[in-house]
């Protein structure tokens, strides 16, 4: 349920896109209570999870290949590849570089996490002040759990299904390490896009990860019950 501070209600909101009003109605209906504010708070929270959902989209109809870190490049133009992620240029801003994964995506390869963070960084940028964007994110170094500290992410016991959250899908008997699971986001009903395996449903999703165990493998991939999410709250002082 939602809950505004100041007794306001969200049927308050207007003009709201039919993402948002998806996004509306699942927190509305949805046994925990989503905090906020003020509606200013709530409506930069839709508009937020509604670009993870355009971004995941753009991720998924681009051209950015799957790959492990060693076999992995960036486009070189704004990245360096070093052992820890690839570091932003210093002559380069970085809402250029975010830009330029979804609009150059054939320069890039990279595994689930980090299409996730990407994800993340350019939902950020979609949603705030360019400037505020290139003062919070550099210097940037992106691969995996390396992110800067500014893009709060915290991650909480069980599945909502709020359009817009990160659910992990987790293949414990896996082949090789980099199918051991899969982050995913989750778009619509039933509906979830991967990197590497594009958006299914969830059933699909674990018949895909299924394929990718080992000879002989027993137990099957599930759907873990935990959600990540961003920490709108302390980014919507930017908006």
């Amino acid at each position: 349920m939602i809950i505004i501070e100041n007794g306001l209600s969200s049927i308050g909101l207007q003009n709201l896109s039919p993402v948002e009003e998806r996004i509306v109605k699942a927190l509305e209906s949805s046994p925990t209570e989503y905090r906020y504010r003020n509606l200013g708070e709530l409506r930069f929270e839709l508009r937020m999870r509604e670009r993870f959902i355009v971004n995941a989209r753009s991720m998924d109809e681009g051209d950015a290949k799957f790959a492990a870190f060693e076999h992995s490049y960036f486009n070189s133009t704004f990245w360096i590849k070093t052992p820890y992620g690839y570091r932003l240029r210093d002559s380069k801003l970085p809402s250029e570089a975010i830009e330029d994964i979804f609009t150059n995506s054939s320069a890039y390869s990279f595994e689930c996490v980090t299409s996730i963070v990407l994800i993340y960084y350019k939902s950020i940028l979609d949603t705030i002040r360019t400037s505020y964007f290139n003062q919070l994110f550099s210097p940037l170094l992106v691969w995996g759990h390396n992110y800067d500290d500014d893009m709060s992410m915290v991650t909480y016991e069980g599945v909502d299904y709020i359009p817009g959250d990160v659910y992990y899908f987790s293949n414990p008997d896996y082949d090789d390490p980099i199918w051991m699971g899969e982050n995913s986001v989750f778009l619509e009903e039933d509906q979830y896009f991967g990197h590497g395996v594009g958006i299914m449903t969830h059933d699909e999703m674990i018949e895909a990860l299924n394929t990718l165990r080992k000879k002989d493998a027993t137990e099957s991939a599930f759907l873990l019950q935990q959600v990540t999410r961003l920490k709108f709250s302390d980014l919507y002082r930017y908006a």
